[in-house]
């Protein structure tokens, strides 16, 4: 997913800039349209969102989707002088989880969905809609079987897997890969011991050759040979798979940590029946099956996952594999500030 700017500098400072407190008033717009309006983000992502979702939803519906690019400072700024503009809001399930506790949403309206259809349980103000996995990748042309690191333990072991890194410059899930990598088991996680996993961080600090701020940067690093390993994302190696993607690369199964999408309907939203009504759309297994499976991404439904071709089945994690670790949106929701924070610094000491 190629965006004009990145969700991760978005949810960075998501605590700083939404500090004031919220003051939440009727909003002006008119009653409601024939329409709906979801702040969401562009580039591929947003190119199959418009012709795999909004499309058929228009066709099936009457109901226009119009959308607006994501800025997570604007719901705030929109509830705080009740022009409320947007209907959807489209984020990290952490940012769901903040948005949550400052009373941004509205509660679902759980009868427009099949819950037991779900793998991530409905949240009562936001919907999950995909899991997107992180973990290792390399080019297998350079590093064969059992050259490689296939699980964080191995990947924070310099002296059993000798090679250049890139990590990302991100606190949430990295983190926790140090944990994991430290032996830490994923359900006794939360809350994190952040000096633990700097620690851990610093035993390769010396073999960090970037710390990366986009997505694309750990793939074209790996894809360039400027490292050897990168704790990068699942989708951003399956691209380098298909047609036009530069050298393919290989990304391990074995452990991976995992985080959610989220769509939220803001408070007052001024076509609050019609976003429902999409956002139920967007977690049917059929609309998830055909929109996940080109993205590389991991649906909810469980229905939809069992839709998907032999190859795209290559690339689902296990969702059920017990050294795998779904991150914690409310824990990230109370400390992303103070974490992040921390770790930029740890990072800045050289």
């Amino acid at each position: 997913m190629k965006h004009k700017f990145t969700r991760r500098s978005v949810l960075g400072g998501m605590c700083g800039a939404l500090a004031a407190p919220l003051i939440i008033r009727a909003s002006s717009a008119a009653a409601a349209s024939n329409s709906v309006t979801i702040a969401t983000w562009g580039g591929s992502y947003g190119e199959t969102l418009a012709k795999q979702v909004f499309a058929p939803f228009t066709s099936e519906t009457g109901i226009k989707v119009n959308v607006a690019p994501a800025d997570f400072a604007k719901v705030k700024a929109q509830l705080m002088i009740g022009n409320v503009e947007w209907d959807i809001y489209d984020s990290f399930a952490s940012e769901g989880a903040f948005g949550s506790k400052k009373g941004f949403w509205e509660n679902l309206d759980a009868s427009l969905f099949d819950s037991s259809d779900l793998a991530v349980p409905l949240e009562e103000q936001f919907a999950s809609w995909y899991v997107n996995t992180a973990g290792i990748g390399w080019d297998p042309k350079r590093f064969e079987a059992g050259k490689h690191p296939a699980n964080f333990a191995e990947f924070f072991d310099v002296n059993k897997f000798p090679g250049r890194r890139a990590i990302r410059a991100y606190a949430e899930g990295t983190l926790e890969a140090a944990l994991l990598g430290d032996g830490v088991d994923p359900k006794a996680m939360y809350p994190l011991d952040v000096e633990r996993a700097l620690k851990v961080l610093g035993r390769i600090k010396p073999s960090v050759a970037a710390w990366s701020t986009s997505a694309q940067q750990p793939i074209t690093l790996l894809q360039t040979g400027e490292v050897d390993f990168s704790f990068t994302t699942l989708n951003r190696v399956k691209t380098t798979n298909a047609p036009g993607g530069g050298a393919p690369l290989a990304f391990s199964l074995d452990q991976n940590t995992l985080y959610t999408e989220c769509l939220a309907v803001l408070k007052g939203a001024p076509n609050k029946e019609n976003a429902m009504k999409l956002i139920a759309y967007f977690l049917r297994p059929e609309v998830q099956a055909r929109v996940l499976e080109p993205l590389g991404l991991m649906p909810v439904s469980k229905k939809a996952a069992q839709m998907a071709s032999a190859e795209a089945r290559k690339w689902l994690p296990d969702l059920n594999n017990p050294k795998n670790l779904m991150t914690n949106s409310a824990y990230w929701a109370e400390h992303n500030e103070a974490v992040s924070s921390r770790f930029k610094e740890w990072i800045q000491q050289g």
